[in-house]
């Protein structure tokens, strides 16, 4: 059994909660998922939403809407989203380094730190790669594997 996680610290500032206390991060306003969408076909919109049914049916998540991505949170950030106009970008942090085709990029960050990118085109593009991925992430964000 894992041990107990204390609670997030908040950033006085921001009110966002980290694992860290004093996590380095830009305080900014709050943003909206319209902000996101705004100006983007519907289809990018089908697309997040199979993205967020696949996080949300890993367990308890917070969304996080910033400036210029969309978050997924546990105790850590695991995974995002960047709405473009005819696809969606992401990522995953996963704690090993994983190849795969359709990772754009891969950038490690430390030993158990990186951080995997991909595209989506269509909701079918929410597969079960995408879905092992995310909850691979989702552990990661909850920090078992620390």
């Amino acid at each position: 059994m894992s041990p107990p996680r204390s609670r997030l610290w908040r950033c006085p500032a921001c009110g966002r909660g980290f694992a860290n206390r004093n996590q380095s991060h830009a305080c900014g306003p709050r943003y909206s998922l319209a902000h996101h969408f705004r100006g983007k076909p519907p289809a990018i919109r089908a697309i997040y939403r199979e993205v967020v049914a696949a996080v949300r049916a890993l367990g308890p998540v917070r969304v996080l809407p910033e400036k210029t991505r969309i978050a997924f949170q546990v105790r850590m950030s695991f995974a995002q989203v960047t709405p473009r106009r005819s696809w969606l970008d992401g990522h995953v942090v996963l704690a090993r380094r994983l190849d795969h085709p359709r990772f754009r990029q891969v950038q490690t960050f430390s030993a158990r730190n990186h951080v995997h990118a991909f595209r989506l085109l269509s909701p079918a593009d929410v597969d079960a790669d995408v879905r092992a991925w995310l909850a691979e992430a989702y552990r990661v964000g909850k920090q078992e594997h620390l």
